[in-house]
């Protein structure tokens, strides 16, 4: 940055600080005013208690503010790709202030489908087929009553993909679509096979390391609007999946660029975090039986080729991936998948710009996992790291019903994507 550019920051920060503190002072003053007027408490040491209500309060600020409100790190491997987003996405230097009341990571990512509202969005479904005889649902969301690009076969498109076990319904994909329509742009959400409600017809479901039915995505969203600029955001697996076709297609691809949220970069971590005792619990369980279920719904297709009791007995993702996903997939071996679902392993060979966001405490994939020094050496990779946030939380706000961290980053870099795409391509 130029010196300019430095004491304006300088003074932005300054002024912000001095804001902050500002209500900090303001917030003990009111809570003390509030707590003589209508709190009303005849014994004795009443004094005492206010005064340790007011200590505790200014406390947990001063915590809350020198612990869990940080910076993102942002960690590029070249300058221009690290400049592009400080200019177009200032999202990525803004202090993420989670929610006071549920910063925790297990508590953002438990309460975040309960407490953020599901927008209404109009979707168009459409079931393409698949080289081996199967079919994919894609929602279609066309912004056609937008009129910031009137022109449809040049309107840009997001291609979103939900995470493991999520679909076109989901409140964090809802949002992605709602910012998408805001700005003008066409979006289609890849829902996986099997679990948007449509039947199987043949004994295949998805995994993570798989890319063949991504690529019949795109290459299906490209010939429909070939004129129009494309990109694609990924969520948890949807994240994952994402990364390794770009590993696989390097400059092939006809996506500009990507976002990732909450992706597990390295599986083998991921299973080991999932599987202690409290995390297991809260999370690991759950999704099991989201699995479990669905193979349940297909069962008379899919125990055509597998022993459906003995996957439904699994109690971990590791061992339902061990007696299905590895085995649809022709693994010898669960470490075998494990390993070609790992994104860090393609990180070296993605040629488009993509930006990554996780937090690093989020249970599904252990800060110690994410390659920070992989991505310092690809000019093409920003990695954008929270404090807080949870697995696909990021809450933010005294009540977060609306946007969240997460959210904002989505659309400020695919608004930059696509309208100061010219300068991206000099990253």
């Amino acid at each position: 940055m130029s010196s300019a550019s430095d004491w304006s920051l300088f003074v932005t920060s300054s002024t912000a600080m001095i804001d902050l503190r500002h209500n900090v002072n303001t917030l003990t003053r009111d809570l003390r005013v509030y707590l003589e007027n209508q709190v009303k408490i005849n014994l004795p040491g009443s004094g005492v208690g206010l005064s340790l209500v007011l200590g505790f309060g200014a406390a947990y600020i001063c915590y809350y503010l020198n612990s869990i409100a940080k910076k993102p790190q942002l960690i590029t491997g070249a300058e221009t790709l690290s400049q592009f987003l400080q200019r177009y996405c200032p999202v990525v230097t803004e202090t993420y202030y989670p929610t006071f009341w549920c910063w925790e990571a297990r508590v953002q990512t438990l309460l975040r489908p309960f407490i953020t509202a599901k927008p209404w969005v109009k979707y168009k479904n459409e079931l393409i087929k698949t080289p081996d005889g199967g079919h994919i649902s894609l929602d279609w969301n066309d912004s056609d009553e937008n009129a910031l690009y009137p022109i449809s076969a040049t309107r840009p498109i997001i291609l979103i993909l939900p995470g493991l076990t999520g679909t076109s319904k989901e409140s964090y994909i809802l949002h992605m679509v709602k910012q998408s329509e805001i700005l003008g742009y066409r979006s289609v959400t890849f829902n996986n096979r099997g679990v948007s409600g449509e039947e199987l017809l043949t004994p295949r479901t998805y995994c993570a390391a798989n890319t063949e039915d991504l690529e019949t995505v795109i290459s299906h969203v490209q010939k429909t609007f070939p004129q129009a600029p494309l990109m694609a955001a990924g969520v948890s697996m949807g994240g994952m999946l994402l990364l390794n076709y770009l590993g696989k297609t390097g400059q092939q691809t006809p996506l500009k660029a990507a976002v990732v949220f909450s992706i597990g970069w390295n599986v083998f971590e991921c299973t080991i975090s999932l599987e202690k005792p409290l995390n297991w619990i809260l999370f690991n369980y759950y999704l099991t039986n989201c699995l479990q279920s669905s193979v349940n719904r297909h069962r008379p297709i899919l125990e055509k080729s597998f022993d459906i009791d003995y996957v439904l007995k699994a109690k971990t993702i590791r061992e339902f991936d061990e007696r299905f996903t590895s085995v649809m997939f022709g693994y010898q071996t669960i470490a075998d998948y494990y390993r070609d679902a790992s994104p860090y392993l393609k990180l070296k060979s993605i040629e488009i710009p993509v930006l990554c966001l996780n937090a690093l405490d989020d249970v599904f994939s252990p800060s110690h996992a994410i390659p920070m020094q992989s991505a310092k050496q690809n000019p093409n990779v920003a990695l954008l790291l929270t404090a807080h946030g949870g697995h696909i939380g990021f809450l933010e706000g005294i009540f977060p019903r609306w946007a969240t961290y997460m959210d904002r980053v989505f659309k400020q870099f695919t608004q930059a994507v696509f309208e100061h795409r010219d300068e991206l391509k000099n990253t």
